[in-house]
């Protein structure tokens, strides 16, 4: 067998430094872009919380934490903006521990004491109620909802919280919106920040402006230890799933659709509703003046959305 010439040596020995090469090019487009996601993420957490004065100096804000990349997420770059905002608050992590079966309770608990942040986990057995009074097949989120908000009241006043910061993003916010409209017959979405229903909180979704493949990439990048939701995640066919199923066919096929809708969130003109409540439509008189809210029912349809892409040029998705 005849050994092998010294251009074959040459010949491996270029293809071994070639693939590093092109790994290490990899890398620190990997790397440069992980940063461009990080800043990202900080400035659109920054801006909803300076656009709707989310967070105020001396506040003790309750971060909701379910295990999901979304809070996660959430907690991850509540703790970044804390180290450099220019106000002082506080923040204490708080986990419901609904007793779903193989929840895996030491998770939560061991990444919050690693982090150092101080936290809370409530135990309440709200799945065997849960069973017990939604019938098999039924949606289970509802009653879900109403126990585990009712709780987390009770848990933010034992620990003087008086905010509560939860993990619903952009895409969130959009689905619930047309959940809505679909299904309850109104213009109603998920707002950045409420009054909780017993008027004694604050609500906040500080990730109202952050698109949720982000969440999913800078879990990816942190390798959170996400805790699958075994006790909703898995029923089916659930409207939420078909709402979200439906933006994101939309945003497949007509690209920049979900800045469009999510902008126009921020930009109603009630005089071109039906709401009398938000509108005199009753009481209206002629003016005799022009107004840039008056009828074009003459004029041709001309639909010129904000230029929302422009915040995105230069964005470049990577596979981590």
């Amino acid at each position: 067998m005849n050994a092998p010439t010294h251009n074959a040596w040459l010949e491996a020995v270029a293809d071994e430094a070639e693939l590093a090469a092109e790994q290490k090019a990899k890398a620190i487009k990997i790397e440069r872009e992980t940063h461009k996601l990080e800043k990202r993420l900080c400035r659109q957490v920054g801006q909803a919380i300076s656009e709707f004065n989310m967070i105020e100096e001396g506040d003790r804000v309750m971060v909701c934490m379910s295990g999901g990349k979304d809070s996660y997420g959430m907690l991850d770059i509540l703790l970044k903006m804390k180290a450099r905002a220019p106000v002082d608050f506080e923040l204490i992590a708080v986990n419901l521990d609904q007793k779903q079966p193989g929840f895996p309770a030491e998770i939560l608990p061991a990444y919050l004491a690693n982090v150092g942040i101080p936290f809370h986990i409530e135990t309440q057995d709200t799945y065997s109620i849960v069973k017990d009074k939604i019938p098999e097949g039924k949606t289970m989120c509802s009653l879900c909802s109403r126990l585990r908000r009712g709780i987390l009241y009770k848990v933010a006043r034992e620990l003087k919280c008086n905010k509560l910061a939860l993990g619903h993003h952009r895409d969130d916010m959009l689905q619930t919106f047309f959940l809505n409209m679909f299904f309850g017959g109104k213009l109603k979405g998920m707002p950045p920040k409420l009054l909780s229903d017993n008027g004694e909180f604050m609500v906040i979704r500080p990730l109202a402006h952050v698109a949720e493949a982000d969440l999913a990439r800078w879990a990816e990048h942190r390798q959170f230890p996400i805790i699958p939701c075994t006790l909703c995640g898995s029923q089916e066919n659930l409207q939420r799933k078909q709402i979200g199923n439906m933006i994101r066919d939309w945003q497949k096929k007509f690209p920049g659709r979900i800045e469009n809708m999510f902008a126009a969130l921020q930009n109603v003109v009630p005089s071109h509703l039906m709401d009398t409540e938000l509108h005199d439509f009753k009481n209206l008189k002629i003016t005799g003046m022009p107004t840039e809210d008056g009828d074009k029912a003459f004029d041709e349809e001309s639909f010129e959305a904000p230029n929302v892409m422009a915040s995105l040029q230069g964005v470049q998705v990577v596979q981590l």
